[in-house]
């Protein structure tokens, strides 16, 4: 594994961790909010897919190792960008897996462009605006146990900026989109709920795939709750698709 670092075409330092296994074929992770390259369960991810892809497991501005605030999806898609331009001189295939505000901004950067192979979006919201923040349904096992006081705390935190500026919508964006899109929500998401994934699916034009996961959590929580099912879906999509 190698530590590298590159700027945004706004000049913004963006930091990634590229694991190379030799392989012609790349698999991007891209974290979510409050969340880092660093994290325990974006790590066990790429490493059930090394065997088949190389991984870049990368840092969005205001996050991690990489420089600035983070934007809200405002911005975070240039950090995308900028990574899927390294990846594309290595590589002619590359695949994208984005979890949460992670999901919204792989959209959003593969309605812009025609770098992304194929993509898997976890727990895509249609827009920032309209994610139902409910406190009172956190899971006390993942968010609190395991994240406060477990491994799960390991590369958490955020540097937020303002959070005012005019954000992309991936629901305005998606009939844009040219690659597959495999859109995983779980079923009991407390923050946004699986109606996100399902709009978007719906309005989505380009090859699709829907997968509501029974009883599954939000996010990279899914790797741990649910993690056959999730990595087997994300297998058979890039076996498939990639």
């Amino acid at each position: 594994m190698k530590t590298h670092t590159i700027k945004t075409s706004d000049g913004q330092d963006i930091v990634f961790d590229h694991y190379q296994h030799g392989h012609d074929k790349v698999i991007i992770l891209a974290h979510g909010f409050f969340n880092s390259k660093d994290a325990v369960l974006l790590k066990a991810l790429g490493h059930a897919l090394d065997d088949r892809y190389d991984i870049i497991i990368m840092d969005f501005r205001g996050h991690g190792k990489s420089g600035g605030l983070f934007y809200w999806t405002s911005k975070e898609y240039l950090d995308l960008q900028a990574v899927l331009e390294y990846a594309q001189k290595s590589y002619q295939k590359i695949g994208v897996v984005g979890f949460s505000l992670g999901a919204a901004t792989s959209l959003i950067a593969a309605s812009r462009g025609d770098l992304i192979t194929s993509l898997i979006a976890v727990s895509a919201p249609v827009e920032f605006e309209k994610i139902e923040y409910r406190f009172w349904e956190l899971s006390f096992e993942n968010d609190i146990v395991y994240s406060l006081i477990g491994e799960g705390k390991i590369g958490k935190g955020v540097r937020p900026g303002p959070f005012w500026q005019k954000k992309h919508k991936p629901i305005d964006l998606v009939e844009k989109i040219k690659c597959p899109v495999l859109y995983i929500h779980g079923q009991e998401d407390w923050l946004i709920k699986p109606w996100h994934s399902q709009v978007l699916y719906e309005k989505t034009t380009a090859p699709k795939h829907l997968a509501i996961i029974k009883n599954g959590p939000h996010a990279e929580y899914l790797i741990r709750k649910n993690k056959i099912e999730t990595v087997g879906l994300i297998k058979n999509w890039f076996k498939e698709t990639l």
